[in-house]
């Protein structure tokens, strides 16, 4: 075995080692912590960015100190992630923690010691439409992941689903020829939502032609299938929105789809109420911030088209 073939086994066995680690704090997660799945994912998908960042600073996990953890969420704020993100990061490493105790791995919960950042009510961000058609046209709709991501992101949008609706929809709840889907949402409620015929064409197509071959045997109940014919991840989805980002260099992220979703909607005169229920917000005060973006989109194209206007003179 040269040294080339000797690098590659060995890294294959730090994947596998990594994998194996991660499947048994996923595991953790779900049979002790009993959190839901969704969370359960996100909290995977966390540790595995901060296991990948000790490896790479040469660091042991039974070394790790509450330094080392400062220096990592450091880290994580130079990647501009936001305050909400390091929020999530905390709450990931203090379950971490919490298992890496248990394993007796590390004597105290480290990540217990760090101060969670103060989160302001930020505007979200949202596209204008013409920057969601630039967006959405990037996709490749001659191959068959082209169409089902054709179909997958126009439902993201028009029905502004968070991205584990999208993944979680199952083909009995979609109702195509009535163009409706029963969604569920956060704390297991359902909603009912509707969509437009341009969304219905586009499932029509990904689920008669793409979807039989996508599952080939496999009786799948998700609507949205992977290239192996398993229902396709969040991970996943996130990955392939990158890759649309950067052909179109709109900058965003696939929950913008949802908050431009619900702003396009207020601007078109739909009621705070009704939108309310769209998104499955528990609280009328959550759907209000959209309010505000509009606002705040008003503020910036009267500044921009009549200049110093504004000012008292």
């Amino acid at each position: 075995m040269n040294s080339e073939e000797t690098l590659h086994s060995t890294e294959n066995k730090v994947e596998s080692k990594l994998n194996s680690f991660l499947v048994s704090f996923y595991t953790d997660l779900l049979m002790v912590e009993r959190l839901s799945k969704r969370t359960a994912e996100t909290y995977r998908f966390s540790i595995e960015l901060f296991l990948r960042w000790c490896s790479k600073e040469h660091l042991k996990l039974a070394d790790v100190t509450i330094q080392n953890l400062i220096y990592y969420l450091t880290w994580r704020k130079t990647e501009e992630k936001s305050e909400m993100t390091l929020l999530k990061d905390i709450s990931s490493l203090r379950s971490f923690g919490s298992f890496m105790v248990r394993r007796g791995l590390w004597k105290e919960n480290y990540p217990l010691m760090l101060e969670r950042p103060k989160i302001g009510r930020n505007l979200p961000k949202v596209l204008s439409m013409e920057q969601v058609d630039k967006l959405l046209s990037t996709i490749d709709v001659s191959s068959d992941l082209g169409k089902r991501d054709d179909a997958l992101f126009e439902l993201i949008y028009s029905c502004g689903l968070r991205i584990s609706e999208a993944c979680g929809l199952l083909v009995e709840n979609l109702h195509l020829a009535e163009k409706i889907l029963l969604v569920h949402g956060k704390g297991d409620k359902e909603r009912i939502v509707p969509f437009g015929e341009r969304a219905k064409n586009k499932l029509e197509l990904y689920l008669n032609e793409v979807r039989p071959k996508l599952a080939g045997r496999k009786i799948v109940k998700e609507v949205f299938l992977n290239y192996r014919g398993e229902a396709i991840s969040r991970k996943g989805v996130w990955k392939r929105f990158q890759e649309m980002e950067k052909l179109s260099g709109v900058e965003a992220k696939v929950h913008t789809l949802r908050h431009s979703f619900a702003t396009h909607l207020l601007a078109g005169g739909a009621d705070l109420r009704s939108v309310q229920e769209l998104l499955g917000h528990s609280d009328l005060s959550t759907t209000t911030i959209y309010t505000h973006v509009e606002d705040k989109e008003l503020e910036n194209y009267h500044q921009k088209f009549f200049p110093g206007h504004d000012e008292v003179e």
